[in-house]
């Protein structure tokens, strides 16, 4: 795990060390569910891919950054497109994060249009903690 917490915090000091500006970071990273609205908020509806990966792993933060636009990322890696998009989190009342401390597995619902269609969907995220903030780690296969 310490690892891992190394390779995090050494991006990040990366990033910051490249002038990125406020608009291009997510800071607040201290609850699973809110990292996980804010990483596809900014994806979708803010067109930022650097914000979105701002609160990624080093592994998925590269991947994402490699096709260079959100409208590549959307396609390529959640298979789903849209104008605009409403994102919310299950509030089922299970609080996973208090079951594993370290890590959280979060479901969240998409509810927007594309070309005047509209379009539901639902993706699993898999998150971890590293030096007190959740971080996105991995896109879960799709449960349905």
């Amino acid at each position: 795990m310490n690892y891992l917490k190394i390779i995090f915090l050494a991006f990040t000091l990366l990033l910051l060390g490249c002038g990125e500006s406020d608009k291009d970071v997510i800071s607040d990273v201290d609850n699973p569910e809110v990292v996980a609205i804010e990483f596809f908020n900014a994806l979708y509806n803010e067109k930022n891919i650097k914000k979105s990966a701002s609160v990624c792993s080093p592994q998925l933060s590269r991947i994402i950054l490699h096709y260079k636009s959100p409208k590549a990322v959307a396609r390529h890696l959640f298979n789903m497109s849209y104008d605009k998009v409403e994102i919310t989190p299950d509030d089922s009342g299970v609080k996973v994060r208090e079951q594993f401390k370290d890590s959280a597995v979060i479901t969240v619902y998409f509810d927007g249009h594309y070309n005047n269609d509209r379009i539901k969907d639902v993706k699993r995220l898999s998150m971890i903690q590293v030096s007190g903030n959740w971080v996105v780690d991995k896109i879960l296969k799709d449960p349905f």
